[in-house]
């Protein structure tokens, strides 16, 4: 058997920046250990994988460890991939997954993705939180409903910039994702993040949309304004504009390709 694959960077517009994903499209689904095991090999934070279904395509996303519910920057990859090398023409496509419709538009050079927002609940402090991380949150937000993920607030962009978490404990937490986020002051933006998730493989994910769709809710409520520049700042770095709109979050950024390749299987 022989699969197409490809391979862009997300949020950025210049290659080896940004968030990397790999996309294999597929004209009816794999046996998910198949697909487990495409995504290990790739060993990338994400692969999307696609089947067309009515008006756009089902999409699925593995980690090097598992399959999650939501990916932004692999999302972002595969509708940049099927608009610039699978032929793909509207002006907009609808994807089907596990946590609803997704959509992504072309606008102008932007692609924006249009995803549902999470509300966040303030938890109490652990200290188990700056055991992993060397330093003090200020506030521990998780998302209403899940503790999938777990968002810590810091006084400042460059104590977020500057951690070094222990990777062992914070796979130890009780939550697959640790979103760090301060004020963007003197990083030209409205606030920064990191992306931690060791227990699903990933260390530290260089640009994670689904992260934003928690923390545009959290800062259009703090900042008391619904557009914000985002920044993420691992060592790839990204850069997102962001929109809340309702109960929906648009977060626009762009795709470079990188790889155009085969799978023997």
């Amino acid at each position: 058997m022989q699969l197409s694959i490809y391979q862009a960077d997300a949020f950025t517009s210049k290659l080896f920046k940004g968030n990397p994903a790999a996309y294999v499209p597929l004209t009816s689904w794999l046996d998910d250990a198949l697909m487990q095991q495409i995504a290990a090999e790739n060993n990338l934070a994400e692969t999307a994988f696609t089947v067309p279904a009515g008006n756009g395509f089902e999409l699925r996303w593995f980690t090097p460890g598992e399959e999650v519910p939501l990916c932004g920057h692999a999302t972002l990859v595969t509708a940049h991939l099927l608009w610039t090398e699978l032929g793909f023409t509207d002006s907009e496509i609808h994807f089907h997954t596990r946590s609803g419709e997704l959509i992504v538009r072309k606008e102008g050079d932007l692609l924006a993705l249009d995803f549902p927002a999470q509300k966040n609940s303030e938890i109490p402090f652990d200290e188990s939180y700056t055991q992993a991380l060397g330093t003090a949150p200020v506030k521990a937000m998780e998302v209403v409903g899940s503790n999938d993920q777990l968002l810590l607030e810091f006084p400042s962009a460059d104590i977020v910039a500057e951690l070094a978490p222990d990777f062992r404990a914070v796979k130890n937490l009780p939550y697959k994702g640790l979103i760090c986020t301060a004020p963007g002051d003197g990083f030209a933006c409205d606030f920064v993040s990191r992306f931690f998730a060791p227990a699903i493989g990933i260390d530290e994910d260089p640009v994670t949309g689904s992260a934003h769709t928690r923390l545009v809710p959290f800062w259009a409520q703090k900042l008391d304004k619904t557009s914000l520049k985002a920044k993420q700042i691992s060592p790839r770095g990204g850069e997102l504009d962001c929109e809340l709109k309702g109960e929906r979050v648009v977060m626009r950024g762009r795709a470079v390709t990188y790889l155009r390749g085969q799978i023997s299987l």
